[in-house]
């Protein structure tokens, strides 16, 4: 068999589309029109571009090579394994795309398919099977040929989706856009959001035996919001609400990483504007802002309204990528973990590939060290007069054993992260009362959410017997919140219920001092709707 030009040229269209199949797990992502992937991307976009770009030309040259050169049964086996292997990889793709599982046996038999369409021909062909078999692959490259321009526009769209966010998370300057010296003599407003914090877990029914000293000496000398209606589910739709006072329900993004979101009012979409938040607001006070936040890409959202910034989110993407990995890492990790999930058992990714099972909850670990370090600079500048600290605990997964006292990258829990938040909020104090702060700033304590127990976390494999004690089977929506205002040394308690909403509106009346007693906060309180 001599190899023509149109040989060639049918290999090459056919692996194209087999291309769009096989890789739109990684690719799919990549070209979303939300960018949900990129909007969260904390590292250089062509680590972000590249891996895919990479994989999918690979596999069009592999497939390619393997279609046009090969002969007799080989090159049968390989048109028909090719084929017999589209079902399994759309059901992982699926799979991967959805964040689901299927189930084990459906995968399991798909594969087989695929295996067996490849492994009878290789054993039963015959050289009188030629024409029947040139018509097959005849057959087939016209099927694959649709597929072939889905592959075209996939791939001119993340080339082109990659050129406009060639400047995503370039390095930014921040520094003071004016004269502070009003700011003087005003307490500090310190905002912590401690993420997928629980009122429930803190104070209405602890788990037994769980220590928690630094929430408890706080709760003496602040105000406790039992009911506080939460802004959201999700913390990259709650914390847009928070700075904005606005009720957020979906966001987008472009490939460069500005955002959008959507009003459920209105049913309208506007884009993020950092100008209506309340960091301008602390700036129209003369306040300097700083910034030592998680997930939410503060520093590219914000600049505008900042003089000092640092986010961090190393997590994977929905293609899996880790931001602080390597290319190579990049290139290989993955693909454990996609058999893993087109198989249907998200478990086997640890044997497949070591690193892809603890990956995250390593991450987790790396972002935390990052921030606690990023929010010891911040506090120590006591010119920063309105600062947020948005911190990666007690959001699981579990990154410390509370037994051990070490941080960990196994067998821990949402209450081992609880015992850890309760750790980094005294630490937090510590450094305030070194340093004479303490007393003289107003602090802020909440969660953006409540822990998502039954709503979320006991769908996955890490959770445990102890979550589900804890969580008494049910999920409470209540997310923490506590202020203990400049100057304040007793409780109290506001049970009328808060929405999470009325947040900037809060931090505007702390920031302008018209909310400087416990009884000024609950009176402030009585007159929201």
């Amino acid at each position: 068999m001599v190899l023509t030009r149109r040989d060639l040229l049918r290999a090459a269209v056919a692996a194209l589309g087999l291309s769009s199949v096989f890789l739109l797990w990684m690719m799919g992502p990549v070209v979303s029109s939300r960018h949900d992937a990129i909007y969260h991307w904390s590292a250089s976009p062509l680590s972000f571009f590249a891996p895919p770009i990479v994989e999918f030309c690979a596999c069009w040259l592999l497939l390619t090579v393997l279609m046009a050169t090969t002969k007799g049964r080989v090159r049968v086996a390989i048109w028909c394994g090719a084929l017999g292997l589209t079902p399994w990889m759309a059901v992982a793709n699926w799979a991967l795309l959805q964040d689901r599982a299927p189930h084990p046996t459906i995968a399991l038999v798909l594969l087989f398919v695929g295996v067996a369409a490849f492994a009878i021909p290789l054993v039963l062909w015959r050289p009188k099977y030629e024409r029947q078999s040139e018509r097959l692959v005849e057959f087939s490259s016209t099927m694959l040929a649709l597929l072939a321009m889905s592959g075209v526009g996939v791939l001119c769209g993340c080339v082109w989706y990659g050129w406009q966010a060639r400047s995503l998370n370039a390095e930014q300057s921040f520094q003071g856009r004016q004269d502070y010296s009003q700011q003087l003599g005003r307490p500090r407003v310190i905002w912590m959001i401690l993420d997928e914090l629980s009122y429930q877990q803190v104070y209405e029914r602890r788990y037994p035996g769980l220590d928690l000293p630094s929430f408890d000496a706080v709760a003496r000398e602040a105000t406790v919001f039992t009911h506080v209606i939460p802004a959201g589910f999700l913390t990259e739709r709650v914390v847009p609400s928070l700075m904005t006072g606005d009720t957020v329900d979906k966001i987008r993004s472009t490939a460069d990483g500005r955002l959008s979101i959507h009003h459920p009012e209105s049913r309208s979409w506007t884009v993020f504007d950092e100008r209506g938040t309340v960091f301008q607001d602390a700036l129209d006070m003369k306040y300097k802002t700083a910034i030592a936040g998680w997930y939410n890409p503060y520093c590219r959202l914000l600049r505008g309204v900042l003089d000092s910034c640092f986010w961090t989110y190393g997590g994977s993407t929905d293609n899996l990528l880790i931001p602080r990995a390597g290319l190579i890492s990049n290139l290989i990790m993955p693909w454990g973990r996609f058999f893993s999930r087109g198989m249907g058992y998200r478990q086997i990714s640890t044997l497949l590939t070591p690193a892809a099972g603890q990956i995250d909850v390593k991450e987790h670990v790396v972002d935390y060290l990052a921030l606690a370090a990023a929010a010891d600079r911040i506090l120590d500048d006591r010119s920063a007069g309105f600062v947020l600290i948005h911190m990666p605990i007690p959001h699981p997964f579990g990154i410390y054993n509370r037994k051990s006292g070490r941080l960990t990258s196994e067998h821990s829990n949402y209450l081992d992260n609880l015992v850890l938040a309760d750790q980094f909020l005294g630490k937090v104090r510590e450094r305030l009362e070194n340093s004479g702060q303490w007393d003289s700033s107003t602090v802020v304590i909440m969660g953006d959410h409540s822990w998502r127990s039954q709503e979320f976390w006991r769908q996955t494999p890490e959770w445990t017997e102890e979550e589900q004690i804890a969580s008494g089977g049910e999920f409470d929506d209540r997310p923490g919140f506590i202020v203990k205002l400049a100057g304040q040394s007793t409780s109290s308690q506001i049970d009328k219920p808060f929405d999470a909403k009325n947040t900037r509106k809060l931090l505007d009346g702390l920031l302008a001092q018209r909310i400087t007693s416990k009884e000024e906060l609950s009176a402030w309180e009585m007159t929201l709707p």
